[in-house]
């Protein structure tokens, strides 16, 4: 491929493992409320690549009228900082797939939905946020994914065209953003539904991000 100028990422469930671990506490509360795992677990899974306003909306709309959707998020989020503060896990290859593209002089911007702070915060525990120039975060941009305003923000932070970027994302929202942005971009799944089928928007769409550079001729297929 001609060489890209800059390679721009989503970071909850494609660089870090969080979003289990915000699962399982969203599981943990909504069970303390009598809510079966049958009914929380897909709705959480509805919520993935949405930004914290749209997950707010949401859970006033899920939750019983009982209860103070504001306090429940509250909770919700302390208790997934608790989880994350003995170490943000990495998914698979990312210290890899940085280390490569840095060796290639690439540059990296980071693009979440998750807000400033904690992004930082979690890139810095993981100890990847070194490798990323800028991070644009969900309370840092002038609309949220599914809009493309976040990747065209962090493409004009770099002072590169979006068109000249690959985007690697998980989500349907991340990936609709990316292509919307004109991004190539590759959707890479974590968290879905059981049986939802992937959206067809010209995504390239691989396993993971090391077979993602692979098909962007980027690393050996043979590279340990």
């Amino acid at each position: 491929m001609t060489q890209s100028a800059a390679f721009l990422f989503d970071m909850d469930g494609l660089l870090l493992d969080t979003e289990r671990l915000f699962m399982q506490s969203f599981l943990a509360l909504t069970e303390g409320i009598g809510i079966k795992r049958a009914a929380a677990e897909p709705f959480f899974l509805s919520l993935v690549g949405t930004s914290a306003a749209v997950t707010g909306r949401r859970l006033t709309e899920f939750l019983p009228a009982t209860v103070t959707a504001s306090e429940f998020e509250a909770n919700w989020r302390k208790r997934h900082a608790e989880n994350v503060a003995s170490g943000v896990p990495l998914k698979d290859h990312v210290t890899e797939v940085l280390k490569a593209l840095r060796g290639q002089g690439a540059r990296m911007a980071v693009v979440t939905s998750t807000g400033g702070k904690d992004a930082r915060h979690h890139l810095q525990h993981a100890g990847i946020f070194e490798y990323f120039e800028q991070v644009k975060a969900g309370d840092e941009v002038s609309a949220n994914k599914p809009d493309p305003a976040p990747y065209r923000e962090a493409a004009e932070a770099l002072g590169v065209d979006p068109k000249d970027c690959v985007a690697f994302e998980d989500s349907d929202l991340g990936t609709q953003a990316a292509v919307a942005a004109g991004c190539l971009t590759y959707q890479i799944p974590d968290l879905r539904p059981a049986g939802k089928a992937l959206p067809d928007l010209g995504q390239k769409v691989r396993p993971n991000l090391r077979a993602a550079l692979i098909d962007l001729g980027l690393i050996a297929e043979t590279t340990v």
